[in-house]
């Protein structure tokens, strides 16, 4: 841990300050411009960066900045390690190696299927609702079947995630420390059952995701036990939560702006790209961190080690300097490539050809099956680690 005790500047943001959905990229915006690397009380303090390029270099610079002190803010983790984004390369390098092959584009485009089913059933579901909520009757129960898909859970076990997984985000939205751990504990409850079904009846780790981690092997040696139960405790809730958030504020989007509306439904050919600017533009994550592990100064700021940084990606897919009008949905940007909408370096999503997938299948079927998406009231947003939309009440006219 750091040791300076003192001397630190005084706050330059509160991210425990009142929000709205859209309130966080105004801040952003500011501070990306009068303090780019900006300090917060918050959580035992900590700085943020804004800009893209420290972003982008603290996320790709694995040596200097580390994930293994503390991988987010606020500090989440009450309950032991969690690969992979818990460990360092090259430590963390066989938990990638054993879920990639499962994430492969192959591996992927198989599901289409499953997904476009599922999307389907919760949007006859959604239409079925007198007063909907996209992600209450929509988006948190398909991210939620898609995972299942994808790890072969049982519908009973689905269930019991989902459920779980909800009263987790709840409980890091409201900052009950109580609850967290709580919740957490119950996420890895749902982890080793698993982990000894795949024991006493195990699968093909080539389709699996459980199977492939205890399949696993770092010199020679199985991977460690609390070690996989990590990486699936993690795992089971990065599937859920993300997708959810970010499915909510896409359709804040689209509802606020009718003409785009129209124009993605005369032509679906351009989901794709509209996609890609939708991902820069909500990136569901603004407190990933990293703690240092030498002295550095960044914009003028000197940062010890142990000292957390959060690397608000949010921010950095917003950076002017890098995207011309960067709160304007651009279709086609000429440098959408730059986008960190999933990362960047060693710990970018492994998973984000399955998430591209879930969510273009999710606004083709949402787009397809209806005229006009309106909202009814102001969405509700989410708080740190997360940036986006968790409750958005709206008026659906049926295609």
């Amino acid at each position: 841990m750091s040791k300076r005790k003192s001397g630190l500047p005084p706050a330059d943001f509160d991210p425990l300050a009142p929000e709205t959905f859209d309130s966080p990229h105004q801040l952003y915006a500011q501070l990306r411009a009068r303090c780019p690397v900006a300090r917060a009380d918050a959580w035992n303090g900590f700085w943020a960066f804004m800009r893209y390029a420290d972003v982008h270099r603290a996320a790709s610079d694995s040596k200097t900045y580390i994930t293994s002190v503390q991988n987010v803010v606020p500090k989440l983790a009450f309950t032991g390690r969690r690969p992979p984004l818990h460990l360092d390369p090259p430590e963390h390098t066989p938990y990638r190696k054993a879920l990639n092959p499962l994430l492969s584009a192959e591996r992927v485009a198989r599901l289409e299927g499953p997904i476009r089913r599922i999307v389907t059933e919760q949007i006859d579901a959604l239409l079925a609702v007198a007063e909907p909520d996209i992600c209450r009757d929509f988006s948190s129960h398909v991210t939620i079947r898609v995972f299942a898909e994808w790890m072969n859970l049982p519908a009973d076990d689905a269930l019991k995630l989902s459920q779980v997984g909800r009263e987790f985000n709840i409980a890091v939205q409201n900052f009950d420390d109580a609850a967290v751990r709580d919740t957490s504990l119950k996420l890895y409850e749902i982890a080793r059952a698993l982990i000894a079904d795949r024991r006493r009846t195990p699968r093909d780790p080539q389709i699996d995701p459980v199977s492939a981690l205890l399949a696993a092997r770092s010199d020679g040696q199985p991977l460690p036990e609390d070690m996989v139960v990590g990486t699936v405790r993690q795992v089971l809730v990065v599937g859920i939560i993300a997708p959810t958030i970010f499915i909510g504020s896409v359709s804040v989007h689209l509802a606020r702006d009718q003409a785009l509306q129209d124009q993605l439904r005369a032509d679906p050919a351009q989901l794709p790209a509209a996609l890609e600017e939708f991902l820069r533009l909500y990136m569901p994550y603004r407190g990933f961190a990293r703690t240092v592990t030498r002295p550095v100064d960044v914009q003028g700021r000197h940062i010890e080690p142990g000292e957390p940084i959060a690397i608000v990606y949010a921010s950095a897919c917003r950076d002017e300097s890098v995207f011309p009008e960067p709160d304007s949905f651009v279709m086609d940007r000429p440098n959408i490539g730059d986008s960190l909408a999933f990362g960047r370096g060693p710990h970018n999503c492994v998973g984000a050809g399955l998430a591209r997938l879930e969510l273009l299948v999710s606004l083709q079927e949402l787009l397809r099956r209806t005229r006009r998406i309106e909202l009814r009231g102001e969405p509700l947003p989410t708080r740190f680690p997360e940036i986006g939309a968790l409750s958005v009440p709206v008026r659906i006219e049926p295609a």
